[in-house]
């Protein structure tokens, strides 16, 4: 299984997921014509990364924005991490948000509540 490296545009996320490290990163604006093909290579690559997971996970997202259709997948890929977690792997996630955007901070909260997960809400200046 390769690294999963999905360069970020305007409408689109980055993503980093490093097989040899065990971090997962979710960087920048979510806002993709078809949110479900878009994440589906991603889902894909956590079901198979889910058969050989490192001994920890770290899941970073840092999201600027997303919209409706995105907090779905989101909420499906971070549901693949849920099902993987503790058979093979601790998984944490980090969710990123910048210290005025009460809307991203409230979404962590929300899948916070929804996941069976370790959350860890980190403010930062900017993302």
């Amino acid at each position: 299984m390769e690294n999963l490296i999905i360069e970020g545009t305007q409408k689109t996320p980055s993503i980093h997921f490093s097989k040899e490290t065990g971090v997962l990163e979710i960087k920048g604006r979510s806002i993709p014509e078809n949110s479900i093909e878009f994440y589906k290579p991603i889902n894909e690559w956590i079901a198979n990364y889910g058969e050989q997971p490192k001994g920890s996970t770290t899941v970073d997202i840092k999201l600027e924005y997303f919209n409706t259709s995105s907090s779905k997948c989101i909420l499906d890929l971070l549901k693949a991490l849920e099902a993987i977690n503790g058979k093979g792997t601790d998984i944490k996630v980090n969710w990123y948000f910048e210290e005025d955007d009460e809307d991203m901070e409230e979404a962590g909260e929300d899948y916070q509540a929804i996941i069976k997960l370790p959350f860890t809400m980190v403010e930062v200046d900017e993302i």
